[in-house]
Formats: structure tokens, C-alpha cells, sequence
């Protein structure tokens, strides 16, 4: 499988460590339970939880502030199933940025539902290596330039965006410029925070 193997683990040693259920303050437990017991666990292809029960990447990050981490986590769920972004484009585009912010965790997690999604490994490799496959639709083309100019450019030009407005429509164009920044944040916070991998 394509791997991020140029790129270390993590910039530096772990900053944050994991905590185990019987650790959790009352609203740090509430959240874990969300996230570990409801809707995202039935998505096997992303790690949630270790053998300890504790809470993994950027899940783990959000328990330092629940109240934000339980914003932060729904606004993701509702990116990973609740979007008209079909899941092979929802792949390819958190795949391009995990590629984009050099994301070990975000890469190993996403990449296998991208291959779920009918991607294959030489695309997947292509996208890691920062080039758009040849062999896409249209539309996949479309999601990862988008994404790429988001992430280079912070914004799209007139012509891009009219393309992309054109081939996605507003409302998938709206939900891929909202999961660009939510999978971008999250590669924020893993790359400061540094969790504890187990």
C-alpha cells in the first residue's frame, strides 16, 4: 500500500499523552463514549480506539477540550456521512490533503477506504507523491485540483471555481472546500499535539 514512508512518525517525541477511560474527567467521558460507541464506530477503516480503550489521533487531541472536541467531531462525522461527496471523491480529497500536510495518521487511516471506494494503489501513490492521476473521472480530477488549490493557494481563482462550480455543483463544492478545512485542522492539531501512538 502507498505509505507516507519518507516522512517520520511524528515531527518530534509525543506531546500528549493518551488517557484511558478511568482517567477521563465526566465531560471528557461523554465525549470518548460518542466517539468511541456511536456512529463512527461502526467505520471500521479508521482507528478510534487502542486495546486500553483509549482514544487515538486526532480523536485523543480532542478530549483536551471536550467542548470543542464535540463540535470538532461532529462537524466530522457529518463530512464522512452526511455529504452528497460520493465516498470515492471524499477519499481522494482527505487523502490530498493528508498527502499535503505530510499526515501519517490521517494516511494510514484513510487510505483503505480509499481503496474500498474502488482507488487503486498506483493512484493512491500518484496523489502522495502530489500529482493528479491521468486515469480519473472528470469529477475526481475536479476534487483533487480543488483540494490542491485550497491547500496551496488558501482560496480558488475565478476560472477554478467556476470549473468547479460547474462539474460539482454549489453544494458539493461547499462540502469539499468545509472538508479541506476540517481534515487540514486536524492535521494542525496531530503535527503540534503530537499524540502518543500505541
Amino acid at each position: 500500500m502507498a505509505r507516507l514512508r519518507d516522512v517520520p512518525k511524528a515531527p518530534g517525541p509525543a506531546r500528549t499523552a493518551l488517557l484511558g477511560p478511568e482517567e477521563l474527567t465526566a465531560e471528557q467521558a461523554e465525549l470518548h463514549a460518542t466517539i468511541a460507541h456511536g456512529p463512527r464506530a461502526e467505520q471500521t477503516s479508521v482507528p478510534l480506539i487502542d486495546c486500553e480503550g483509549r482514544l487515538l489521533g486526532p480523536f485523543a487531541l480532542m478530549l483536551l477540550a471536550p467542548a470543542v472536541g464535540a463540535a470538532v467531531q461532529q462537524v466530522g462525522a457529518v463530512l464522512r456521512t452526511r455529504t452528497e461527496l460520493s465516498p470515492r471523491s471524499r477519499e481522494l480529497a482527505i487523502l490530498t490533503v493528508a498527502a499535503h500536510r505530510r499526515s501519517r495518521f490521517e494516511w494510514e487511516a484513510h487510505q483503505g477506504a480509499a481503496l474500498e471506494a474502488g482507488l487503486e494503489v498506483a493512484q493512491l501513490q500518484q496523489i502522495l507523491d502530489g500529482v493528479i492521476p491521468d486515469d480519473l473521472s472528470e469529477e475526481d480530477r475536479c476534487v483533487v485540483s480543488t483540494a490542491n488549490e485550497l491547500l496551496t493557494q488558501g482560496s480558488l481563482g475565478d476560472a477554478d471555481y467556476e470549473s468547479a462550480l460547474r462539474i460539482l455543483g454549489e453544494k458539493r463544492l461547499a462540502e469539499l472546500i468545509w472538508l479541506v478545512g476540517y481534515y487540514s485542522m486536524l492535521a494542525v492539531a496531530l503535527a503540534t499535539l503530537r499524540p502518543e501512538s500505541s
